[in-house]
């Protein structure tokens, strides 16, 4: 039996995109539905941003253990259970998806599981098994079905010698040596990971650099830093072919013409992702499809009246904060509210690495590019009283300004919890902040967020302690 039901508004895809836009929706007054075929919280709590931070922690902590003498312990048979490291982080990624599904309730959304696709106009479809379930009618279909692991040919997952970021989650063992291909922040989070959990480690990336869409300056400071570490990394490097063993791999790298091999135990494929645009019913429609996701304006809509996309199926950055943003932004203008399109390049972008990474807005190159002419700050950690606390004097804060204007045009960090300062440049940009507001702040001491400052401050020759 088929059941029939009717709402304002129904999603498809319950990740960050999809559930934040149904609970503003419901805070607006409309009716509202999630179809979800997996686990709410999508990719992002299951498989991706929660789990993956549960596991860095655990090699923070591995490695902090290893460095007690520099603090004044000491410890003997330090070991871990690498079973327990992994269980921790599913346990962690449970617990978030169970607090989404007690939102959904409190805000009145109601969750049907299964496949959702366009049936129609103002129509979606809900199939379980093959079988349709639920036909529904809504005045507006938003589209949040996210994305997944590109696949190249010859380096396909099979999730026992190569693997996506999902096999690379939850392993039956740690490998005692691994092969990355792709230094995004995907491939470099779990090569930090592996790295510190004391697995031997190897990078590669088709680019010049690693971390392509971050600053070259923090890029080549983080790759210094990685392999300071003992990982070993190779650029402008092409992954050729992979031979399997029985328990384990050999690659073909070529670079600059010439070809060499490694033989690792796994190898994890981190090559980009895909959007998931398959079985959404949007073929007969206005919605447009171009490499692998859908087209949409300003307010997230698609071709096709009352059809609307967001999130990583609507293109990048695939971020999930950019997902959430983006359905806010969407559903408030549905409502009539007065909604402010998304300026991309007011969303801060971090890698959980250690050391990690943080920027948002425009690199050096990308503002002269751009035309611009720049002024630019730079502070290094080991002038920060509080980073030598810490324990942690290795790191760079670089801030780039319109040195016409003084308008902050990009920030960018490299080192200890910058993901979390981060949003202070971010705050900066979205309220077009000039250099003389920030040198007018007044930062707590000590902090590592007193770097920012010093980083403004050296853009126009003011830096106090370097």
């Amino acid at each position: 039996m088929t059941e029939q039901l009717s709402f304002d508004v129904v999603i498809i895809g319950g990740g960050p995109g999809g559930y934040v836009t149904a609970i503003r929706a419901s805070q607006l007054g409309f009716k509202t539905a999630v179809v979800e075929r997996e686990a709410m919280g999508g990719i992002c709590l299951n498989w991706g941003c929660i789990p993956t931070k549960a596991l860095l922690r655990a090699s923070e902590i591995n490695h902090l253990l290893h460095t007690l003498g520099d603090y004044g312990f000491s410890a003997k048979d330090i070991k871990f259970d690498f079973k327990k490291v992994v269980s921790r982080s599913r346990d962690v990624s449970s617990q978030l998806t169970k607090g989404v599904t007690g939102l959904m309730k409190k805000n009145k959304v109601t969750v049907i599981n299964g496949n959702g696709k366009i049936a129609g106009k103002g129509k979606v479809g809900v199939d379980v098994d093959g079988k349709r379930t639920h036909e529904i009618t809504a005045k507006h279909i938003i589209l949040a079905t996210g994305a997944r692991a590109r696949e190249l040919p010859g380096l396909e997952a099979d999730g026992k010698l190569v693997w996506n970021y999902r096999h690379a989650l939850v392993p039956e063992a740690q490998p005692k040596s691994l092969l990355v291909i792709g230094s995004g922040a995907i491939g470099t989070e779990f090569a930090s990971f592996y790295l510190n959990m004391g697995s031997d480690v190897t990078l590669v990336e088709v680019m010049d650099q690693i971390l392509p869409v971050e600053d070259e300056e923090i890029s080549k400071f983080a790759h210094k830093s990685f392999e300071k570490q003992g990982m070993k990394i190779h650029t402008k490097t092409n992954v050729k072919s992979l031979k399997k063993g029985k328990d384990n791999v050999t690659a073909t790298l070529e670079k600059d013409g010439k070809t060499f091999e490694v033989t690792v135990d796994r190898v994890i494929s981190a090559v980009g992702i895909v959007g998931n645009v398959e079985n959404l019913g949007i073929e007969g429609t206005k919605v447009k499809v171009e490499k692998t996701h859908i087209v949409v304006n300003e307010w997230a809509e698609t071709g096709e009246p009352g059809v609307y996309a967001i999130g990583d199926v609507a293109g990048p950055p695939w971020l999930a904060h950019k997902a959430s943003h983006e359905g806010v932004i969407c559903i408030e203008k549905i409502a009539g509210k007065h909604a402010h399109p998304l300026d991309v390049k007011n969303i801060p972008g971090c890698t959980y690495t250690r050391p990690q990474i943080a920027s948002v807005g425009y690199t050096e190159k990308a503002a002269k590019a751009a035309g611009f002419e720049v002024k630019v700050g730079r502070f290094q950690f080991i002038g920060n009283g509080k980073a030598i606390a810490l324990g942690e004097p290795e790191g760079l804060v670089k801030t780039v300004f319109d040195a016409k204007t003084g308008a902050l045009l990009g920030a960018h960090m490299v080192g200890a919890e910058v993901t979390e300062m981060i949003q202070g440049y971010t705050i900066a940009r979205t309220l077009e902040t000039t250099e003389t507001e920030l040198m007018h702040t007044v930062f707590p001491h000590p902090t590592l967020s007193e770097m920012m400052h010093e980083s403004v401050l050296d853009a126009y020759g003011q830096v106090i302690h370097m």
